[in-house]
């Protein structure tokens, strides 16, 4: 069987390409890159369910500032190859400590030593985090997006999060609920979505309309607790109800023709590269992330770093219509006090929801440029 090649230049920004990358902890790495090789490297770290393409607006600011700018294609996701996609396949690699290695080799194949900056967003901000944290030699300035990093694990260990009995609370609601990590723990979720019965397209565009500053209910605000009652406040993509899938979550976001035609951020040009990426991979590689944080999969390894914080400067940002910063109560507020010990400054952005490097892009930017004038 013929490798599948980079990503086609032609859905690509003037100035950014695509190649691979071999030999990085066992994978063969797809990545896109804007500037010249031996620059300063910046490395940019996507989330669920998104790719490096999800960065494609970025790169070139940065670049054009002096940069090398890498966006991987990270285990699990995209072009990139060499990881276990079965949901009772190799776990265990996709761990937080390992998804860090990911990065590690990636920089060692790429011929630097460092990075003036790491950003990550969504899920990938812990890998971000947890890179800064434990190597900040090597990772020397941090951005974290769209969720705070609120510190390391306490000794001794806690329950695991399966354990939580918050699940039983959610389902015991009138309106009986459903966390929805706990349902991307599930055996059928990447079936359900791969497999969406208003196709996958529309399903991924009613999701990430669903959480962007495009619909109007994302409105985020402090909850008053880690209970069933306050955690049913938050929107359905996070807290679903009980027996519904995301796809039918999403449906009833579907954004209108009008909506769609409107949306400048997201493309159907743009979406249908997410959607034939999607297609190809399914989304068991990226669901095996929240399957480690759910089950606790060698939690313990980070626990070797308990009391420890990020102490490389960071910012955080996040948009002003996401409620991905609020939907751990507290978590937020505890990032300057356990996560980060430099936190040089947390930006709340207007006109963006959730998908904040696509939503807002030169803002992104100018935060991340500003964010590298920092001494370290």
């Amino acid at each position: 069987m013929n490798e599948i090649p980079p990503l086609d230049a032609a859905v690509l920004p003037a100035g950014v390409r695509a190649r691979f990358v071999e030999g990085v902890n066992g994978l063969r790495m797809h990545v896109l890159e804007a500037g010249e090789a031996g620059r300063p490297l910046v490395l940019l770290l996507h989330g669920f369910p998104e790719l490096a393409y999800s960065w494609r607006k970025v790169m070139r600011p940065l670049a054009d500032a002096g940069y090398h700018v890498v966006a991987p294609d990270q285990r699990g996701y995209g072009r990139t190859t060499g990881w276990d996609g079965a949901y009772g396949g190799d776990l265990p690699s996709f761990r937080l400590l390992n998804l860090v290695r990911d990065q590690l080799g990636l920089i060692h194949a790429l011929g630097h030593s460092h990075v003036e900056l790491v950003a990550g967003h969504d899920f990938g901000q812990p890998v971000a985090a947890w890179a800064s944290l434990v190597r900040p030699d090597v990772f020397r300035r941090t951005a974290l997006m769209a969720a705070p990093f609120a510190g390391s694990p306490s000794l001794p260990g806690g329950r695991v999060w399966a354990d939580d009995p918050i699940h039983a609370q959610l389902a015991a609601l009138p309106r009986p609920r459903r966390h929805y990590m706990a349902y991307y723990s599930t055996p059928q979720a990447n079936a359900d979505m791969l497999e969406a019965p208003q196709g996958l397209a529309a399903f991924l565009r009613a999701y990430y309309h669903h959480k962007s500053a495009d619909w109007a209910g994302n409105r985020p605000f402090e909850l008053a607790g880690w209970r069933a009652e306050e955690l049913a406040k938050l929107p359905t993509y996070y807290v679903m109800d009980l027996g519904r899938t995301m796809p039918e979550t999403a449906a009833e976001a579907m954004p209108s023709p009008a909506e769609v035609a409107a949306c400048r951020w997201l493309t159907d040009a743009e979406l249908a590269v997410y959607a034939g990426e999607y297609a190809r991979t399914g989304f068991q590689g990226g669901l095996q992330w929240y399957r480690c944080l759910a089950d606790g999969v060698l939690a313990e390894e980070l626990e070797l770093f308990a009391g420890r914080r990020i102490e490389t400067p960071a910012v955080f940002m996040a948009g002003a219509s996401d409620w991905c910063y609020r939907q751990v109560p507290g978590a937020y507020d505890r990032m300057a006090k356990a996560g980060v010990a430099n936190l040089a400054g947390s930006h709340i952005i207007p006109g963006a929801g959730h998908w904040l490097q696509q939503e807002q892009p030169q803002r992104v930017a100018n935060i991340l440029l500003d964010h590298l004038q920092r001494p370290v």
